[in-house]
């Protein structure tokens, strides 16, 4: 995870200065599958290539996963294809990470209490990168299952993504204003399309949105987003996809802002994130392929370009 993390660093100083060429994905839907298509350059990994992910919404009823992806990584010396590698972790890897960064940079220096909403694949790595980057105490767990809010409490309480027994408490919380309360990073890893969180937040919280990556789904409600700092992944993506911005604009309560900071421009100075303890801010994340590029070209590190070509390959 510390490796990720210092991979998203580079990953969105280049998407804010100019250097990463990252079109916005292209969504395509059949028979119920959306399909995402993310291409991109990353001069400073070398990285070109880009990810497909899938997402079925019935796959949960049939014991699937709902998510599936892969990324692709090809030589920009050449045009040889050097890697396809699975995603479906690597997705959730980058997503903790980019978290992680935004915690790092956003959040409190002195944050002890962690509230996760959502419990799957990304609440893990969310997780995972908070600790990384803050001393947390406490963990409270929050999910529209209590049986998969259970369950994952367990895993962490037994050690679970990075999870110290002895140092942090993890506790299950159905209620969403008890979960808050005194909570200064919250996390929300969920696929909802309405709001999760409540409008009020202690002074000085700091959020890491990263379910909501369509126009039509949100986390947050729009007074909330109104009232907080919001620091975006990717300018031009998150006008696009994120409902929690699209639907709080619709709803009149926030101004559609062209300048909405990147968190790249945290990253180089451009942006002082944080001003003051009692400022409420949000990272809001849609994801983008320089992410994935830079995990996957620091997975393929020492590997890649090393394994023998056949002609038929």
């Amino acid at each position: 995870m510390p490796a990720a993390i210092e991979a998203m660093r580079s990953a969105f100083a280049q998407l804010s200065d100019g250097r990463a060429r990252i079109p916005v994905r292209t969504g395509v839907e059949g028979d119920g599958t959306l399909a995402l298509f993310m291409p991109g350059w990353l001069p400073a990994e070398g990285a070109l290539g880009g990810k497909i992910v899938t997402v079925r919404p019935g796959n949960a009823e049939e014991g699937r996963p709902l998510v599936h992806a892969i990324v692709l990584l090809i030589d920009p010396d050449t045009g040889i294809p050097e890697a396809v590698l699975d995603a479906t972790w690597l997705t959730a890897l980058r997503t903790g990470a980019a978290s992680g960064l935004a915690t790092e940079l956003l959040a409190l220096p002195d944050a002890e209490v962690l509230a996760v909403v959502g419990a799957g694949v990304q609440a893990r790595a969310q997780v995972e990168a908070v600790l990384a980057v803050r001393p947390i105490r406490q963990i409270r767990v929050r999910s529209r299952s209590a049986e998969s809010a259970e369950r994952f409490a367990a895993e962490l309480r037994a050690g679970g993504c990075g999870v110290d027994p002895g140092r942090v408490e993890v506790r299950v919380v159905s209620d969403p204003v008890e979960q808050l309360a005194g909570a200064q990073v919250v996390v929300t890893a969920t696929d909802a399309r309405d709001a999760v969180l409540p409008a009020a937040v202690d002074p000085g919280t700091h959020i890491n949105a990263v379910g909501a990556y369509t126009p039509e789904m949100r986390e947050l409600p729009g007074e909330l987003v109104a009232r907080a700092t919001v620091i975006v992944d990717q300018r031009e993506a998150a006008w696009a996809e994120a409902g929690d911005l699209v639907l709080a604009v619709a709803e009149g309560v926030l101004e559609p802002d062209e300048r909405l900071p990147e968190l790249g421009e945290v990253v180089a100075g451009r942006h002082p994130g944080r001003t003051t303890w009692e400022e409420v801010t949000v990272f809001k994340s849609v994801g983008s392929a320089a992410q994935d590029l830079a995990v996957a070209r620091r997975a393929c590190a020492g590997g890649v370009g090393s394994v023998e070509r056949s002609e038929e390959s």
